[in-house]
Formats: C-alpha cells, structure tokens, sequence
C-alpha cells in the first residue's frame, strides 16, 4: 500500500496498548543480552513506564495520561518519516473506507452551507435517491436531534449519517414548496465509492477518463471505463490524475500494465529489509497499448498517481504534461493492533524503471517546511516558470529510449504548463469559500430541474448561457454571507465564474459526466494537452 496518508493530529494510541506492551518488555528483557537490539527496546519501554508512573502519582496538576502517551507516539513517528502513523480504532473504518471503494450508509453527497446541512446529490442506486431525496433538501434533524444552525462539522454529519447496514435513521428536511418537514426513515446500506470521477470522447479520436485516487475498486472501474471508450471508438487517450492523492500501489501497477506492452519494469520497492524488495513488470496483454497517450499531472498528485505516471515516461509510453508532481516515494504498509487500531509504516521506497527516487527530501527536525511545500513551491515561483524548478546532474536519468528525466523530488512533465491565475481575483476565491456559488446553483438547480432534463446534457452544453442576472444574484448571496461585493474583481473574474456556475449546474443533474466536459473548458494543463496529440503520437509510434 502506498499514500496512506492521515492528519498527524489525529494519530492517537490508546493507554491500555503502551501499558500493556511495557509489562510484556519487563518480562522478555531478563532473557536477552544486555547489548542486544530487542533489550534496547525493552529498557527504553521499561523507562517510558516509569516516567508515566511518576507523572500520574506526583505531577502538580491532573494530567491525561491517554494524551500524553498519545503525543509521545506522535512525537515518535514525526522521527521517522512524513507518512508513518497511527490510526486509532475509532478512526480506521472511516479512513479505510476512503480506500475500499464503498462505505455503509444513507448515499448522499452534502455540503454545509450557512450552517445547514444541504443534500449536494443522493447518490446514485444508494437508499436515499430509492427514497425521493433531492438536490438542494436541507436535513434538520437526524434521530430527532437538530443538526441545523449548531455548528455541525462534516464528520459530525458522518458520524451520525453513517451506519451498519440494515439500521435505520430518521431525518426530517426542510424542502421547497413544502411548509412542513418533510420525515423520511432511511435504511443504510452499502453505497459503493467510485475513484473513476467520469470518463467521455472529447471528439471522435479523443478520449479523457479521470481518476481522483487508487482504491480497490480503482483497476475494475478502470477497465470498465476503458472499454466504453473505446467501443466510441477511442484513439488516443488523456489519463487525468490532477490532484490524485494515491492509494493502493497494486491497483497503480495494474492500470499502468494495460498501457504498457511487453514486460516491461513499471516499479521496484527497496527496504533495508530484504522481504520488502520487489520489482513489477508489466506482464498481461493491455488493451491500450499501442495508442498515444497524455497524462495529465499537478502538484497534487502523489505515490501511487507517480507510479503510473512515472511508469509511463521512463518506458517511453506517454506524454506527461502538467506541473511538477508532490513527490511521495515512501510505501506504507498496515499493520492491524489487537485493539483495533492500525500502525501504517513506512517500509520501503519506491522507484520508476529508470531508477529514479520520486521522494522528496524531508528532514525530521523540519518536518514543517515539508508539509508546507506546495505552499513554498508557489512562493517561489514555481507554479509559473519551469525554470524555477533546479535539479542537481546527479539526479539525471534516461528513459528507455534515452530521453532525459529526473529525480530528487516529484515526476517532473515532458511538458510544463503554468498555472493560470489571470481570472481568478480574491473576490471570486471568496465567492466559493463562502459557498454562495453552491448555495445559487442548488436553488437554481431546484426551480429549474424539470426543463434542464428535458433540454439534455448534449444541448445544455452547447446552449446554456449563465447571464449578468445569474451573477447578480451569486454576488447578492456572497453579501449575505459577508462576501463584500467588489465590481472591479468582478469584471476580471465574470466569463471565469460563468464557466464555473455553469458546470456546477450540470453538475446537479447529470452528475460528473456533466460537470467535467465544461468545467475542463477552463482547466489550462487539459486544454495544453489537446495541442501535444502530435508529439503523443511520434512516442507512441517510436515503441
């Protein structure tokens, strides 16, 4: 497993586990030598103890002892590296599920607005969309607790929407055109999580399929969609794995090997422990493997998103456009605890086939500066000019058919594209972050839903113009929520903003496969990567 990756705040280990682990060390330390490794451990668990001990009897004020056992881990894993942690049992269902492509529950997506819960979308075939839920429904009560203007966070909606499957919740919504609210008992169910956003022909030639992570599901999903496209008749490819965070290193290495013909290498591992060694090769016959392809990268794609994209430029096999990746070459492995905890431990590094290490430096005495790197990449420039990018010669290395690549830190792009700021102004960052653009595209979702599914996505497209009124109302709706409105910020954003509010509201009725063919109208590295077919295709030929 790779990129597992969890809010060091939230990395805790109950007390009951570190106690019980210091009277088992007591007992072994008397049968090893004194200068033996596994002693080491065992005195240094026997004083942790006793610090404890001494701590609880005698320290001047109450302490929590289970915090402070819990920050020495923390403490302990910030020594080790970036992405070893620690998942305790109340946590590990709900990051796990994140991963293993479907979670049990009601089935809808929602965002909170004005400190109310608003349904975004019932998900497709789960138990809410079976029951009548509807874009735009604000939930007020769940088990007759009102969740409305409290300062509900989104895993408090979670925690009490979320649920074995086979229970029941009751919600009661408030619903336009209805002066009462509107109660519905909810069966939960097993709502599947789908890590292919969407997947459609650009034209008759291209076609884009989007990833948003590697779960287990992702290799299925990945061929399902495949096929699609090329049954429309796909010729070349665009692989989207902008702000792919990562995931499951096997469902990386499975994708990659449907592109990649022969055998191959497409990752090793290597681990001081010689059990972690290993190297994959592309092994089965793909079913692309012949036409040209473009992948597409951020700053926000990492591990398992650099496997395939590495994979792909050291074997010559695609075009690689887009900004410099995140650069996590560290592999995770989980490790179950007996009470339900997880340890998820860095094991082993990860390398492309031309040997690169994709890891970027990190330092355990400045572990901030590498959590703030994205950050600093922007300060310095880096988002705009190739050239604020320096890689020292010793981390040059060559693709299989000799061009050049480097390591050190990230998948650099065969061809870099800077990102566009020229529209976006603080006035329309505003405008989202407050959520009024949200809050406009559901009322107008839901007092116009039975003419725009009659008009039909394909017509919506071409047709549907967001007009100065629709704005108007977007930034009336921003100062009610304190958004001051700014006409000069405005006039820079307007045609930016229209683009936007107009996939947010194919969004709301035809879901992903309405909202990506516009919203990449205005995405600068997808736009980049319709003009490279060419050069695509000169690589895909030379294999």
């Amino acid at each position: 497993m790779s990129d597992i990756q969890n809010s060091k705040s939230q990395i805790r280990l109950p007390l009951i586990l570190a106690v019980a682990l210091a009277g088992g060390v007591l007992i072994g330390a008397t049968m090893v030598k004194p200068d033996n490794p596994v002693a080491a451990i065992f005195n240094s668990a026997s004083k942790f103890k006793e610090v404890l001990n001494h701590v609880e009897r005698s320290y001047v004020d109450e302490v929590d002892s289970d915090k402070l056992v819990e920050d020495a881990i923390i403490d302990m894993l910030d020594k080790l590296d970036p992405h070893s942690s620690y998942i305790p049992s109340r946590d590990l269902e709900l990051v796990s599920s994140q991963l293993q492509g479907n979670f049990e529950g009601i089935g809808i997506q929602f965002d909170i607005i004005r400190d109310t819960i608003y349904v975004i979308t019932p998900l497709s075939g789960g138990p809410s969309e079976k029951l009548g839920l509807q874009a735009g429904d604000k939930i007020i009560t769940v088990d007759g607790e009102n969740v409305a203007g409290v300062d509900i966070t989104s895993r408090g909606v979670m925690d009490r929407l979320r649920g074995p499957k086979g229970s029941q919740v009751k919600v009661e919504l408030l619903r336009k055109n209805e002066a009462d609210l509107v109660p519905y008992v909810i069966t939960r169910d097993e709502i599947p999580q789908y890590s292919v956003d969407v997947s459609y022909m650009v034209d008759d030639e291209i076609g884009y399929l989007k990833v948003s992570r590697f779960s287990s599901t992702t290799y299925d999903e990945f061929r399902t969609n495949m096929n699609k496209l090329l049954n429309s008749g796909m010729k070349k490819l665009i692989l989207d794995l902008q702000g792919n965070p990562g995931g499951y290193m096997n469902a990386a290495i499975n994708m990659a090997d449907e592109m990649i013909a022969g055998n191959e290498l497409i990752v090793s591992q290597s681990s001081r422990e010689p059990r972690y060694n290993s190297k994959s090769f592309a092994k089965r016959k793909g079913m692309f493997e012949k036409g040209p392809i473009i992948v597409l990268i951020n700053e926000g794609s990492a591990s398992a998103s650099e496997i395939v994209s590495g994979a792909l430029q050291d074997n010559d096999r695609a075009l690689i456009v887009g900004r410099r990746s995140f650069g996590k070459g560290l592999v995770q492995m989980p490790m179950p605890l007996s009470d339900g905890a997880e340890l998820r431990l860095t094991i082993a590094r990860y390398y492309t086939p031309s040997g690169r290490s994709i890891q970027k430096p990190y330092d355990d005495s400045e572990l901030d500066n590498y959590r703030s790197d994205i950050s600093n990449r922007y300060a310095n420039g880096e988002f705009f000019h190739a050239d604020s990018i320096k890689f020292a010669d010793s981390l040059k290395f060559k693709t299989r058919k000799g061009r050049v690549v480097y390591g050190g830190g990230g998948i650099m792009p065969d061809y870099f594209v800077p990102f566009d700021t020229a529209m976006t102004t603080p006035y329309y960052r505003a405008l989202f972050r407050s959520n009024a653009v949200r809050e406009f595209t559901l009322q107008y979702y839901d007092g116009n839903k039975g003419v725009l599914t009659a008009q039909g996505l394909e017509d919506f497209t071409k047709e549907f113009e967001v007009t100065d009124a629709m704005i108007r109302k977007i930034t009336r709706i921003g100062e009610e929520v304190g958004v001051d409105y700014n006409a000069e910020e405005l006039k820079i954003s307007k045609a930016l903003l229209k683009v936007q509010v107009k996939a947010q509201i194919a969004r709301s009725v035809w879901g992903e496969e309405g909202f990506f063919p516009i919203f990449n109208q205005t995405d600068e590295i997808f736009q980049q990567a319709l003009m490279l077919f060419e050069e695509a295709e000169r690589l895909a030929l030379a294999n």
